[in-house]
């Protein structure tokens, strides 16, 4: 048996006026989806626990079986095995975004500049731009104690040796178009990454990468957020919990850290970016490949998300489109190549184009067995499936990949 999960990051959403009140799922055109959910297994699954943030850490977790209420213990140190970078016992790790900032006024109590969040990824500022600049505030405000590293395109990593976890720090995409005095990092701490902030704020609008965004007419990165903080996790292997060997196709370092403490095969996708100019197509063709020597691959698309934050209907639709045709629907045609095989596809959380940030409500989700294809009419994947008599229900979502394996 062959099994593979297809996630579009994000894909769930809430009614919107613009759409008529339609979904982006209800509103995209998904008939590769539509396929599994009439010949398939459909359901809702709750992957937030109660009490957690919903985050794409904690929901991927859960997706992969992991029960955060157990083995969660921060976003970034996930983000810090994808990276290479290893996590002493009293290591916190920080989420290091590349974001734009949009200066209105001068410092307040003497800690920070008034300023709106005006791009938390910098314009997707390309890796190759991003690592010049992070290789300069490495150079200009690291120290024994703390050191910054680079990640992919806005998403970096900064590690402070012996430091503070337990302080109250907000995900940049949450504040888009906000003052941010209301939302800086505030706990036992807090007056190191504040300092951190406010010092990369005067050091990269000069950088020459910058001066060419602007040239160029793009968003700067002149600023750095720090937030997601955490040491690193205690978990078993996906091996040792499941007894399959498996692997992770993904171009964002958090799914790819969860990967790593989970014993899977990380492979790299060229063009894999993230964003809707993503290498759908190559996801599909080397989940496909890896598939021939692992038993279960998880396919990662963060596309959905994106444009989730950004507020962006269009570009929202485009990318679930996207993702059925050239993921979904290349994966359905390939695994025909195995005689027994499950796909399960699903988003990890709703990402709201109204609310431009996260919700924690259950997600829609088809599991397909080619041994046990369902009989009856036509069904919509979308978030209407929690309506169905036949929809399945898991409150605990660490539990739906039990379900997956061995249903």
């Amino acid at each position: 048996m062959k099994y593979i999960i297809l996630l579009g990051d994000g894909m769930a959403d809430r009614p919107h006026a613009g759409l008529g009140g339609k979904t982006c799922l209800q509103s995209a055109k998904t008939p590769n989806l539509d396929q599994l959910a009439s010949r398939g297994i459909v359901g809702m699954v709750q992957t937030v626990p109660p009490g957690f943030p919903p985050g794409s850490d904690v929901a991927n977790l859960t997706v992969m079986g992991y029960d955060p209420r157990q083995y969660y213990s921060g976003r970034s140190p996930l983000e810090a095995a994808s990276i290479g970078v290893e996590l002493g016992p009293d290591d916190v790790a920080f989420r290091c975004n590349l974001v734009t900032l949009r200066v209105t006024g001068g410092k307040s109590a003497g800690v920070r500049r008034k300023a709106v969040m005006e791009d938390f990824s910098a314009g997707h500022i390309s890796t190759q731009e991003a690592r010049l600049l992070i290789e300069e505030i490495d150079e200009k405000l690291g120290s024994d104690q703390i050191r910054f590293y680079p990640g992919v395109s806005y998403r970096h990593l900064m590690v402070w040796k012996g430091g503070k976890d337990r302080m109250e720090c907000t995900p940049p995409h949450d504040i888009q178009d906000k003052e941010i005095q209301d939302y800086l990092p505030r706990g036992e701490g807090d007056e190191t990454i504040n300092a951190l902030m406010e010092s990369s704020l005067e050091l990269l609008p000069g950088h020459p990468v910058n001066k060419k965004r602007q040239e160029a007419g793009k968003r700067t990165a002149n600023s750095i957020w720090l937030w997601g903080q955490g040491k690193r996790p205690k978990m078993p292997t996906f091996k040792e919990k499941y007894g399959l060997e498996g692997a992770m196709i993904s171009a964002v370092d958090l799914t790819k850290g969860i990967g790593l403490y989970a014993g899977f095969e990380i492979v790299d996708v060229p063009g894999a970016t993230g964003w809707l100019d993503t290498n759908y197509v190559g996801k599909a063709e080397h989940a496909l490949w890896a598939l021939k020597t692992r038993d279960i691959v998880y396919v990662h698309v963060e596309a959905p998300d994106e444009a989730g934050h950004t507020g962006d209907l269009k570009n929202k639709i485009k990318a679930i489109e996207d993702f059925d045709e050239f993921v979904v629907g290349n994966i359905m045609h390939g695994m025909k190549q195995f005689d027994e095989y499950r796909i399960l596809a699903l988003p990890d959380h709703p990402t709201p184009v109204e609310l431009r940030t996260h919700s924690n409500e259950p997600v829609p989700f088809v599991i397909y067995d080619s041994r046990k294809e369902r009989e009856g009419g036509p069904v919509a994947y979308d978030e209407k499936i929690a309506e169905r008599k036949d929809a399945l229900i898991f409150k605990e979502g660490h539990t739906l990949m039990d379900y997956f394996l061995k249903g």
